[in-house]
């Protein structure tokens, strides 16, 4: 029998107040970004990246587990855990069963700071971003071994406390969750209530995605202005989902799509080493053209909201310093490094701001307004 044509647009709809019901989020944009988020994963092998969504926050009780939860009743073969090695993902989304969508809840206990990266897993998390990914593994007994190559390449979805690797915030949607506030109500969510309702949309996903797989196969969705390289890859199928369900998703998605970028570039102040470039810009040599290192690290270390002071225990130094700028080159490719600056108490060791010229154009954030 004839499957008749789903609306993709109402559908969309449906899921977006279904997440309402049990989930408070920061903003709005969000909201559209996790229901786009939920059926790209029914379409996931047609693109050629899947973004990793991430809930983070800084304290317990948030809300980011609800959410994993909510997604799990909407996305196929959802799996969700706490505890995985990479060697057991790999297996997974090489099951015959079809891709899994995966869901790390306490991402913390594997990348945060009390905890010792896990490189393997790590690898699973940024190799499968991409379709052409995987690990090559030796397999078989003794001597009798070949070479083998695991995929990787699955959705999957993550919350956890704090932050995560840059790797893999890059290749991520942000949503940085908050306690809610005590005018902010949400449905009480039971599991053996509810699992028929999000089940019933996550079948109405899957079918739908079927009617529109081969289109979205092939678009290639227009941009909004600004969005290039790393958040272009990680909106794409996003907004390809967004303009095969038509209505309004188009110019929601877009939205979505710059205040999410915008806000994840002023919440993520990216590597260690763009933080430092950022604040030397911004608030270190601005109007100068050269300062002594002693001074640098002065005003590094009294700046608030800002690591330097704290810097695995101790405040950074000149040579902290010298080795984290080492790793920028001038606009004549040789290393930042620093020069004899003339004062009036002699000559001194310091930085001049034209060495760092090239490295802020390249690596840092346009400066905000003032």
């Amino acid at each position: 029998m004839t499957q008749q044509p789903i609306d993709g647009a109402t559908l969309l709809a449906d899921i977006e107040a279904f997440h309402r019901r049990f989930n408070v989020f920061p903003r709005e944009a969000a909201y559209v970004a996790v229901t786009l988020w939920d059926a790209h994963a029914h379409l996931v092998e047609c693109f050629e990246t899947t973004p990793r969504i991430a809930f983070l926050s800084p304290e317990p009780g948030s809300g980011k587990s609800r959410a994993l939860e909510i997604i799990e009743l909407l996305t196929p073969r959802a799996v969700s855990t706490v505890s995985a090695s990479a060697n057991a993902l790999y297996r997974l989304v090489g099951s015959s069963e079809g891709l899994p969508t995966v869901l790390f809840d306490e991402v913390d206990t594997i990348f945060g700071p009390k905890a010792n990266a896990d490189e393997q897993l790590r690898g699973f998390l940024n190799a499968g971003y991409r379709r052409i990914g995987g690990a090559l593994r030796c397999v078989g007994d003794g001597s009798n071994q070949n070479a083998q190559v695991f995929d990787s390449y699955c959705a999957v979805a993550m919350a956890g406390l704090g932050s995560l690797p840059d790797t893999v915030l890059t290749r991520s949607v942000i949503v940085r969750m908050r306690r809610r506030a005590r005018n902010e109500k949400v449905e009480p969510y039971r599991q053996r209530i509810h699992m028929k309702e999000g089940h019933a949309l996550r079948d109405q996903l899957a079918t739908w995605a079927d009617q529109v797989r081969a289109r979205i196969r092939e678009a290639w969705p227009e941009m909004p202005d600004g969005i290039t390289d790393r958040p272009a890859d990680v909106w794409e199928p996003l907004l390809a989902i967004a303009d095969a369900a038509g209505d309004d998703w188009p110019e929601r998605a877009r939205a979505a799509c710059v205040e999410m970028v915008n806000a994840s570039q002023v919440d993520d102040k990216g590597s260690i080493g763009i933080r430092l470039l950022t604040d030397l810009r911004d608030h270190v040599l601005i109007g100068l053209d050269r300062l002594p290192t002693v001074a640098i690290i002065d005003r590094l270390n009294a700046l608030d909201d800002a690591p330097w002071a704290d810097m695995n225990g101790r405040p950074l130094d000149s040579r902290g310093l010298s080795k984290m700028l080492r790793e920028y080159m001038t606009i004549d490719n040789t290393p930042i490094a620093a020069r004899n600056i003339r004062t009036s108490g002699g000559v001194l060791k310091g930085y001049y701001s034209g060495d760092l010229e090239d490295a802020w154009a390249r690596y840092c954030p346009p400066p905000l307004p003032r």
